[in-house]
């Protein structure tokens, strides 16, 4: 118990963390989840992969206008809209907990 291959491949990052809890996913892979299904030749964790290495990660993709994001084969408005709300979430968490910082 506990090797690698007691663990199943998962066919997508969203079985992985409904076994193994989000904490266990790479950025790629949360990422992927945001962007639900790839294209033809091109899986949502390749275009999760080639949006983190755009960007730099998270915090190179937080500011970017939406346009930026249409240059990546694979993502259209439903995705690119996806993925900004989920960022406005995260800020918005940020935001409350400052907030609440500043309280104490």
């Amino acid at each position: 118990m506990g090797k690698e291959e007691d663990h199943p491949k998962w066919k997508h990052p969203g079985g992985k963390l409904r076994e193994l809890g989000p904490e266990s996913l790479s950025d790629i892979e949360l990422l992927a989840i945001l962007i639900s299904t790839g294209v033809k030749g091109k899986s949502a964790e390749k275009i999760a992969e080639e949006i983190i290495e755009k960007f730099g990660g998270f915090k190179g993709m937080a500011n970017q206008p939406l346009d930026k994001f249409l240059n990546i084969k694979g993502l259209k408005d439903v995705k690119i809209v996806r993925i900004a709300a989920a960022f406005e979430i995260a800020k918005r968490i940020v935001r409350e907990v400052l907030k609440e910082n500043e309280k104490v």
